[in-house]
């Protein structure tokens, strides 16, 4: 049998796929945390996507934040990696993974949110992450 191609291996290897159990995502909030791991996508089976809600464990935080090291968070995705298509035609998809942290109620932790953040999340309802964000894609 034949083996595969280097470039089809690569090609395999960059799929880009759903935030789900045990992703890693960057923190871009001033909240204190620096990088949590999803416990539970709170919406759908399969994971989350761009604009949803997620139960996240903090796994790096900074001394003096509002959160710490091993709290369980609620947290919103900013950023995927996983495109999604937008009502243009267009698509959209980041470089890394990003989570803006929130509480129950889905308000925000921090009080800035950094990098592009995209509009999308103004039809899930996340409008207060949108005030805070300093640049909207």
């Amino acid at each position: 049998m034949a083996q595969p191609s280097c470039n089809t291996i690569f090609s395999q290897q960059q799929q880009r796929t759903f935030i789900q159990m045990r992703t890693n995502l960057k923190v871009v909030d001033n909240s204190g945390a620096k990088r949590v791991m999803c416990i539970q996508a709170l919406k759908g089976r399969k994971g989350a996507r761009l604009g949803d809600t997620i139960i996240a464990s903090v796994k790096e935080a900074q001394p003096k934040g509002k959160v710490k090291k091993g709290e369980v968070v609620y947290g919103v995705v900013v950023r995927a990696a996983m495109q999604r298509g937008r009502c243009d035609g267009s698509e959209i998809k980041f470089d890394d993974n990003a989570v803006v942290l929130v509480n129950k109620q889905g308000e925000p932790i921090g009080t800035r949110v950094f990098g592009p953040v995209p509009h999308e999340l103004r039809k899930k309802k996340h409008v207060k992450i949108l005030t805070l964000a300093e640049h909207i894609a």
